[in-house]
């Protein structure tokens, strides 16, 4: 895969696989082309060269509705709008009954504090959700994916901007997410990373190397290594 952006190459000929219910990391220091190489995935941009296939479908050819509803994405600075606590995670399954949106919000660790809210699940959460915490509007957003199902999982810096207990709350509400799910983790910090069946290292656009977190440490005075060692 290779993406310009007007004279600027953002990614360089990367090739990589991800097996199905693998969980896999992207890292490497900030402007390497981890959120880029997602963003191909879910077609927010379209690769000067090279295919993504998922299943061995190329998803040019798959309808951006369809593709779209199998990511689920949890990323850094939740994505919500004013409405109700209940209006912000139905986004992930319009359809969806409200034993559905309860049970999303539990596995979340989310239920607690939103029934501590003055509506409970009817109240008015402003815009971008700034009657939230950092760590509570990021409830919301997994509580979304939760009811969203999809079998594709994107956590990008989920839990970069945390404290520490909220951190702890959101990290098992995604491992619990994780389950099941082939999931794809964008982060800086590494000691999210550890546990992840195969670690891929960017950097300036350059997938330069791969391996699990144990075998890239071995690599003294590598890419990894390096990060690690920051």
């Amino acid at each position: 895969l290779s993406l310009w952006y007007g004279n600027f190459q953002a990614l360089k000929g990367i090739t990589l696989t991800i097996g199905p219910g693998s969980r896999v990391a992207l890292v490497g220091a900030s402007g390497a082309g981890k959120s880029t190489l997602v963003k191909l995935l879910v077609r927010f941009h379209a690769a000067w060269e090279g295919t993504i296939t998922i299943d061995g479908q190329d998803i040019r050819g798959v309808n951006l509705q369809s593709l779209r509803s199998q990511v689920g994405y949890v990323q850094q600075d939740p994505v919500l709008f004013s409405g109700t606590v209940e209006d912000n995670i139905r986004v992930g399954k319009p359809d969806a009954g409200e034993r559905e949106i309860v049970r999303a919000a539990e596995l979340a660790n989310a239920l607690e504090f939103i029934r501590q809210l003055p509506n409970a699940f009817q109240t008015e959460i402003g815009e971008r959700g700034v009657r939230l915490s950092g760590g509570q509007k990021q409830r919301i957003a997994i509580a979304r994916a939760f009811l969203k199902d999809a079998p594709i999982l994107v956590l990008d810096e989920s839990t970069s901007s945390l404290d520490l207990p909220s951190e702890k709350l959101v990290h098992e509400a995604l491992d619990r997410l994780a389950r099941g799910r082939t999931t794809i983790i964008i982060a800086h910090r590494l000691s999210t990373v550890a546990n992840a069946d195969w670690i891929f290292v960017l950097d300036g656009g350059r997938l330069v190397q791969q391996g699990t977190h144990e075998i890239l440490l071995r690599e003294t005075g590598g890419p990894y290594w390096k990060l690690c060692a920051e």
